[in-house]
């Protein structure tokens, strides 16, 4: 297990156990106050439980080795779960909380004590943003100076992280809504803006979905180390006596810390076979240790040609 790997599980693991504790704790409140907002919010840390189980099984499966069915490995499993994770959140909690919250401004329930409420909401705030925290965290350590979080969440390649981050974001603007929505139906003695946070929580919640499909989207189907990687091991490339162009370099994600890489370059003419095996050893190497992550380099054939004729 590498040590993104182990990083990666951490962050899920912290979810997990802070939206199950929260998921129970918010459905039997919601049961006795008969809060709508309270149960749309039950409903996500339940959605988000069982997400990042799905994460766990995505996990799971990435580290497999390759076999001759998938020779390249299995890392795309973990964008390919991922995805699901988005398609959950938009169904079963953007959905189901817009629906509960229709239901319930169709049907208002009486104004309740919400001291329960705003307990499980202050504990809730505590375990989110310690999950949050995590997820964090584990995006600062590749975050580049003078990047935002949200670029570095936009450009990182490891779902497992950036996936409980977003749900974490979602989950504690949702618990402000819910929180807003409760004072400010008892403060004005009006039983209908309860179930409207509840609608509003499901939109937040749809909206967590599609920045999840668009990230995780962009990565299954087979997303680039992006332009300035491309630029440095271009440059790598161009400085090396060997080469005596480069035409194009192809990257292509195959897991958070796996990338296959093609490279269309043209080596000096006349070089002696030992000479070429030395140049693409070399450069195997210097790319391996400006981009560990880039574990497969393949030659175009006519380069190679083109060098021993």
């Amino acid at each position: 297990m590498t040590t993104e790997t182990s990083g990666s599980l951490k962050v899920i693991y912290a979810a997990i156990a802070a939206n199950l504790g929260i998921a129970v704790s918010k459905f039997i409140v919601a049961g006795i106050t008969g809060s709508a907002a309270m149960m749309a919010e039950g409903i996500h840390s339940a959605v988000d439980t069982g997400n990042e189980l799905l994460l766990l099984i995505g996990e799971h499966n990435s580290v497999k080795p390759a076999d001759a069915k998938h020779p390249f490995g299995y890392g795309k499993e973990l964008y390919f779960w991922a995805l699901i994770v988005a398609m959950s959140v938009f169904s079963l909690g953007g959905g189901l909380s817009i629906y509960h919250g229709y239901e319930a401004l169709r049907h208002p329930e009486p104004l309740q004590d919400p001291t329960w409420n705003y307990v499980v909401l202050g504990v809730s705030a505590l375990f989110e943003g310690y999950s949050w925290n995590v997820s964090r965290k584990a995006l600062n350590e590749r975050r580049k100076p003078g990047a935002s979080l949200w670029q570095t969440m936009r450009a990182s390649k490891d779902a497992s992280v950036f996936t409980v981050f977003i749900e974490d974001s979602a989950a504690l603007l949702g618990l402000a809504i819910a929180a807003l929505g409760i004072v400010l139906g008892h403060a004005l003695d009006n039983p209908y803006l309860d179930p409207a946070a509840s609608v509003l929580i499901g939109l937040l919640l749809v909206g967590a979905a599609f920045t999840l499909a668009r990230e995780t989207g962009g990565l299954l189907v087979g997303e680039s180390i992006g332009a300035d990687a491309t630029r440095r091991v271009r440059d790598v490339f161009e400085k090396d006596p060997a080469i005596l162009c480069v035409a194009e370099l192809q990257s292509m994600q195959l897991g958070p810390d796996e990338v296959l890489l093609t490279a269309s370059v043209q080596f000096r003419r006349g070089m002696r076979i030992d000479e070429v095996e030395a140049a693409i050893e070399r450069l195997e190497k210097t790319v391996a240790a400006l981009y560990p992550s880039i574990r497969h380099i393949y030659f175009e054939s006519g380069a190679l040609r083109s060098a021993m004729g």
